[in-house]
């Protein structure tokens, strides 16, 4: 099973960086006997339980391509807390996937972390992970989680700070081992990963456009959906920038 992290955001129509975890997803589920897989989706803000609905939506589009089925192709696990709530260890239980949706970074790395070891767990047992945005940022082992400014120096625009002002680096999941920033041509955050690998803050990263979904695996890496997965490593004389495509 793999490791999913999409750059962002909801959109209507098909999702095709999403179509690789639903696959996933629904061999775990039919290997336990299970006829629809059963994802747990956590979504943290003001509008979580919208989020998650949309979210849920997308997914079972993916599932159920030609539009055959009765009701949704999946049975969605709802999390839906406000940034003063609290992720409860039963969102994780009997589940054939895990999807982390999007939001500000800080609230979601900081109401997550006391599930970040059952996180762990349930990938190393196979459990497909699904991170959206915040998702995929904290899926890092050191998650840039926001921030606009190195030094007081601006980095990136200001828009995408969540409300952080210098750039700021914080223990994550641990799934993949390169920081993870997300919208990178749709918001220009590729500058922030290009200033953070060359102030040293992180040891390379990648930056994931939307409507495109870096995927880890048994297999190495791989890119599906629209865009390209901007790839950040540190050089001789500074910064190395390429990119991946699907």
């Amino acid at each position: 099973m793999s490791v999913h992290l999409a750059g962002g955001a909801e959109h209507e129509g098909a999702s095709p960086e999403f179509t690789g975890f639903v696959a996933e997803a629904a061999a775990r589920a039919r290997s336990v006997g299970r006829a629809r897989p059963r994802v747990a989706i956590v979504a943290i803000g003001d509008d979580a339980a919208g989020h998650a609905h949309r979210l849920a939506g997308q997914l079972s589009r993916e599932l159920d391509a030609d539009g055959s089925a009765d009701e949704p192709a999946l049975d969605a696990h709802v999390t839906a807390v406000g940034e003063s709530g609290e992720v409860p260890a039963t969102a994780f239980v009997d589940i054939d996937g895990i999807v982390i949706g999007g939001g500000r970074t800080p609230a979601y790395r900081e109401l997550l972390e006391p599930r970040f070891g059952e996180l762990r767990r349930q990938v190393a047992a196979g459990v497909p992970y699904l991170g959206c945005s915040a998702g995929a940022a904290i899926a890092a082992e050191r998650a840039i989680v926001g921030g606009w400014r190195i030094g007081g120096v601006a980095v990136t625009p200001e828009a995408t700070s969540e409300g952080l002002d210098e750039v700021t680096v914080a223990p994550g999941i641990g799934l993949v081992d390169v920081a993870i920033d997300a919208h990178a041509a749709q918001w220009g955050t590729v500058s922030r990963l290009v200033a953070a690998v060359e102030a040293g803050l992180v040891e390379g990263g990648l930056a994931i456009d939307e409507r495109t979904a870096l995927v880890v695996g048994e297999g190495g890496l791989g890119v599906a959906g629209d865009g390209s997965v901007w790839r950040v490593l540190p050089g001789e004389t500074g910064v190395v920038v390429s990119t991946m495509g699907a």
